[in-house]
């Protein structure tokens, strides 16, 4: 006769007994949350300390405009997706996750995008490329000091927004006329550096579709040529910066100086 592993079926009871208790637990939470009133709106918004595009009662007035229900609601009546798809849609979000719990708290957690330059086109139109290479529009609330984009720009807002830059760089039509992928690299190059963050302040594209810069400090442009090489070129002009105009105390020395040519910078005195 087989004999019999007590030791087992005890365990196998305990977990029977468990999972039951889980299985009850889980059920009386559901219902108590069905039952429960909204009654505290939290929002938190991050990255205040760079942008200040969103506060808390912008996005609590961003409900209120659309007659959404929260405070006073039953949780079972909110619709938490359909609340986070509209309020992801706002043009200065990046992200935001909604939560509701059974102490009737709503929590509202938003992410700002960020602006990473202003591209002021040849009609008068100005919008950012934020850093995730999105088109987004101004602010009548805020205006981000980020580096600007101007001359010989083509793209308007209103028929590109919908797509990000490198959606536009893959696009038949939009990338035969974009110089956005052009700008979009070279600004998040400089914004990654400390050194070229706080020398350049803006970015020109001529009628050849090549680069300009124009630094914060000193009256001179800088002749960047094509996109292409960037890397090098901009190394180039940290060590003539640090090296060159340093030493010889040249910063209103020139009027241009050249650095589209390989191994060379080429300036030009006033």
């Amino acid at each position: 006769m087989k004999k019999i592993n007590f030791r087992k079926i005890v365990v196998i009871v305990l977990w029977i007994i468990g999972l039951s208790g889980l299985l009850a637990s889980l059920a009386f939470a559901t219902g108590k949350e069905k039952n429960v009133i909204a009654e505290n709106l939290y929002v938190s918004v991050n990255n205040t300390e760079v942008n200040t595009f969103i506060d808390e009662e912008d996005v609590k007035e961003f409900f209120k405009e659309r007659n959404d229900s929260i405070l006073n609601t039953s949780l079972k009546n909110i619709d938490v997706n359909g609340l986070e798809k509209a309020l992801n849609s706002h043009p200065a979000v990046e992200n935001a996750d909604i939560a509701v719990d059974v102490n009737g708290d709503v929590n509202i957690d938003v992410t700002q995008r960020t602006p990473l330059v202003r591209v002021m086109n040849l009609d008068g139109e100005s919008y950012y490329i934020d850093d995730k290479s999105k088109l987004m529009p101004l602010s009548d609330k805020y205006t981000a000091r980020v580096l600007i984009a101007t001359g010989y720009i083509v793209e308007p807002f209103a028929s590109r927004y919908q797509f990000s830059v490198n959606d536009i760089t893959k696009h038949e039509v939009f990338s035969k006329v974009s110089v956005l992928d052009d700008i979009y690299t070279i600004s998040a190059f400089i914004a990654k550096d400390s050194v070229l963050a706080s020398l350049i302040h803006q970015i020109n594209v001529t009628p050849d579709k090549e680069l300009e810069l124009y630094p914060s400090i000193g009256n001179h442009k800088i002749i960047f040529g094509e996109a292409k090489d960037f890397e090098e070129k901009f190394e180039k002009l940290k060590l003539f910066y640090t090296e060159g105009l340093n030493k010889t105390d040249g910063w209103n020395k020139y009027s241009t100086i050249n650095i589209k040519y390989k191994n060379q910078v080429v300036c030009t005195k006033k």
